[in-house]
This record gives C-alpha cells, structure tokens and sequence, in this order.
C-alpha cells in the first residue's frame, strides 16, 4: 500500500520563530516512521503555501497513493491545503495530534504556543473542503512521543496515555482499511456455475461488484474446472490428502443422523483429486476469490465433481481465496475483505436460534475458514447435501469462543451495494453433529430484538463470520468504498 503523509504549516512564521520549522519535521518525521509498518509512505514533508500544496498534489498523484494522511502540524490557512486535494483524490486523513497534553504555561512563548497549534486551523479546513466537496475524516488525539524534544517547554512524552494510543489504533484502522481497497482492486474472482436456483437474493449485477468493490469478475464453467481434473496426477491426489489430513479431524458416523458417516476412503481419495484440481484452477487463473454453485441432472459426471467441493474450498479458503457456495458473491466479498483483514471470514446463515442460552447458531455445510477453529475441524461423510444433488464429504466446526463480528453485504433496491456489521460473542455452547459448521453466537440483545434490527436492514441471508470486535476498522473500509454501511 502506499501512504501519502504531509505536514501543513504558515511560512510566515519560520523567519519569526527560531526552530519552530525543524521542530514541526520531527513530529513529521516520528510520523512517518509509524506509518511506515503499514506501507511505503510517500512524505512530502512541510507544505507552507499555493505553490508547495500544487507541488504536493502533483507528487502524490503521480506516486498513486491509497491514502493521503495531513498532519497539522501549527497554524495554516486553508488556501494551503486545497489544492493538494484537488489533484490528488485519494481519500485524506487529518491528523490533529497535539504534542503534549498541557502546555507549561508559566513558560510557553509564542513560539512555543504555536507548535502546540494544531487544532486552530481545522474548523477552517473542514469548512473549505466541505464546499470543495472534498470529504476528509479526522483523528484527534495526542501525538505519542518517546521522548521530548530539548527544545520543548512542556511534557511531551505520550506514547502510554489513552489519547495517543486510542488515536493511533484508529490510523492503523485508516490505514488496514486502504490497504483493504488497494487489494481488491487487485483482485480477481471467480463466478463459477451459476446461483442457486430461487435465492433472489444470490443474485447480483456482477457489473456493479466490479464498479461498486473494484474487483474483476472472471466468469468460469465447470468444464474449466473439470479440465484440471482430468490433468491431476497420483503425485498432487497424494500430497492434497496428506494436507487434508493434516488439517481436518476424520471423525466417525454421527451419533444424530445415521445420513451422516465416518468418510470413505474413497470419498476423501475423491475430495483430494477434486481439491487439486480446484488449486490448479485457482491458480491458473489467478484468483483470489471464488463464487460457486452447480445444479446437476442426475447422472451427470459434474454431480460427482460438485460433491468434492467443500474440502478443498475450504482449503482454498484458509489459504487466502475465499470461497462463497451458492455462487453468493456478495458474500464472496466480505469474506475477501475479513481475510484481507486477517480475522477470518468464514461462509454462515443462520443455523438456529437457542433461546434457552440467547445464541443465535451461525455456520452452514462449507466451506469454512480453518484458521479461525476452534480446534481441527471435523470431516464427516454426508448421505445427502440437504435441498442439493449428490453427496460427499463436508466439515463440522465451530468458531473459537470469544469476540466476533458478522459482515453482510447485501444489496439495495436501487442496485447499490450496503454493508451490514454486527459484533457479537461467540459462546463454547454445544452445536449438532450432522456435518455442518455451527457457532453459537450472543448479541448485545435477545435473539428476537437482533433479528428484528437485522431483518429491517434487507440482508443477504448469508455473511461472513470474523474473530475480534472490528465494526471500526469495517466501517472505514465502507466509507473508503463508498458502500453505505450499518452498524447493528
């Protein structure tokens, strides 16, 4: 990713205020230095009037940076800042992060006032942008240093205090949510099959996905699948089985559902030669995520192909290409972006709701997201794939107990893309033993009154189902892609 990171300043006071200028840098360097975990930051350094902000402008455009952090580093007029954002549009970030918390008033000059500053010019710049029609976003907070500067009349040392690690924590979530919209500019999904015949709400304008999340739609035909298939040899079937096995649980027959068996070794010998073919295709046409769905006659070679399915999409899904069944790619995507946030993203609907413990059970029969288990999730033999053809091998796992967060993404009537988040507990409740994954989830309020909240907002009856409290970090990713989100 890169970051674009400027600091603002009045040239009229580097003549009246002896090291006021290289004083203000520090701060811009310390700065960049923090930013610099996240991405390559392009630092322009100090823009103190129309000609530097033009200059700036010019600079980040030219370097394509995701997003653009302004520190305001003293006083400024607005006409300074401008035109940085008229030429580059990437989203911009103003950093109000005042040095010390108190200034030493028995001791502070103008000087020394001025490099405490920082809040004074933003009414101004907000207004400017606002009728430039130039959004911005801002974080306040104090700056964090290690260290006071000799220079310095006040405390200065903030890294430990709420204010500064309360600011950066919500930079680092600017800065995962850019990086969240650079890759799936990147990015290529797959559109395999077609939608689940009747779920209105599956389908999607693919052209809207690509305008609206700035991803290619590569549409695929089981034919391309069933090709690296046909290629898959001995060697690849063996070492997918290895893999397969090291990752899952094969367990016994169900003690609930005599339809649901201990796995064959033919079907897990099956499932491998499927799951390579799967990461062959995946790889030969560079995806980075899949939607997915077959409806077979009976008799057709690719019902067999399709009942390999979950084994290796949840491989494939645990390896950073997110898979979505019922070739949902509205889910597709926002189990893409919970990876890319790197808190899991795992295919779910709602299972059942256990009013005895307040849980709503959140899961589905795959694929799922292996790293955010609670343990080796479970392979078990399916007799049927319930209202689908065939049937084949699925996983049974739950979701490690502690925070989590839902991500819908549906869509509006009016073709537009909405995000829809929830956070919520993961309980260690008991789930069903039927070959499906399941995690008993508590809301902040009952069962019913969620439901009724989240019904009202017209989802997807799909989400994805990430670990952690990330509504904050998720509602940026919203804003930077201009998806209208909702915060349940």
């Amino acid at each position: 990713m890169k970051i674009g990171l400027y600091s603002a300043g009045l040239r009229a006071y580097w003549s009246q205020f002896s090291n006021l200028y290289d004083r203000l840098l520090g701060y811009n360097r310390f700065i960049e230095e923090k930013l610099s975990s996240y991405g390559q930051v392009f630092n322009f350094g100090m823009v103190d009037n129309v000609d530097m902000s033009r200059a700036a402008g010019e600079y980040f455009q030219q370097n394509n940076v995701d997003i653009i952090f302004m520190h305001s580093a003293t006083y400024f007029t607005s006409d300074t800042v401008l035109p940085i954002h008229r030429i580059c549009t990437a989203p911009v970030v103003v950093l109000n992060l005042q040095p010390s918390p108190q200034i030493n008033y028995e001791k502070t000059d103008t000087g020394e006032w001025l490099s405490q500053c920082i809040n004074c010019p933003l009414p101004e710049v907000s207004n400017a942008f606002n009728r430039a029609n130039i959004p911005f976003y801002c974080v306040n907070g104090l700056l964090g240093l290690t260290e006071t500067p000799s220079v310095a009349a006040s405390n200065e040392v903030t890294c430990d205090m709420p204010q500064a690690i309360r600011a950066w924590e919500e930079i680092g979530e600017w800065c995962r949510a850019a990086q969240v919209k650079s890759s799936l500019q990147l990015s290529r999904f797959g559109f395999l099959g077609g939608n689940y015949s009747g779920m209105l709400d599956m389908y999607s304008d693919l052209t809207m996905l690509s305008a609206q999340a700035g991803i290619h739609v590569e549409i695929l035909e089981m034919c391309d699948l069933n090709k690296r298939l046909e290629a898959v040899t001995d060697e690849q079937i063996d070492a997918k089985l290895a893999e397969i096995k090291e990752m899952f649980e094969i367990t016994g027959d169900s003690p609930s559902d005599p339809r649901v068996r201990k796995p064959t070794d033919e079907q897990l010998r099956w499932s491998a030669a499927v799951a390579a073919a799967q990461a062959n295709m995946v790889k030969d046409y560079s995806l980075d995520a899949l939607a997915y769905y077959y409806h077979s006659t009976d008799g057709n070679p690719y019902e067999d192909l399709q009942s390999g399915f979950i084994v290796g999409h949840s491989l494939l899904t645990a390896n950073g290409v997110p898979c979505a069944g019922e070739a949902d790619m509205k889910t597709a995507l926002a189990m893409k972006i919970c990876d890319l946030l790197e808190v899991g993203g795992s295919f779910a609907e709602i299972v059942v709701t256990d009013y005895v413990n307040g849980t709503i059970l959140i899961g589905h029969d795959g694929p799922f997201h292996i790293k955010i288990s609670d343990q080796k999730p479970i392979l078990r033999g399916m007799g049927v794939y319930h209202g689908k053809k065939g049937s084949g091998i699925s996983v049974e796992a739950k979701v490690k107990p502690g925070p989590v967060t839902t991500l819908n993404v549906t869509q509006t009537g009016d073709g537009k893309l909405k995000f829809i988040i929830s956070e919520a507990e993961a309980t260690d409740g008991p789930i069903m033993q039927i070959g499906n994954t399941q995690t008993p989830v508590k809301f902040s309020c009952d069962p019913d009154t969620y439901m009724t909240k989240w019904f009202a907002e017209a989802p997807t009856h799909h989400c994805a189902l990430a670990i952690g409290h990330n509504a904050s970090v998720l509602q940026k990713v919203g804003i930077l892609l201009d998806i209208p989100t909702v915060v349940l």
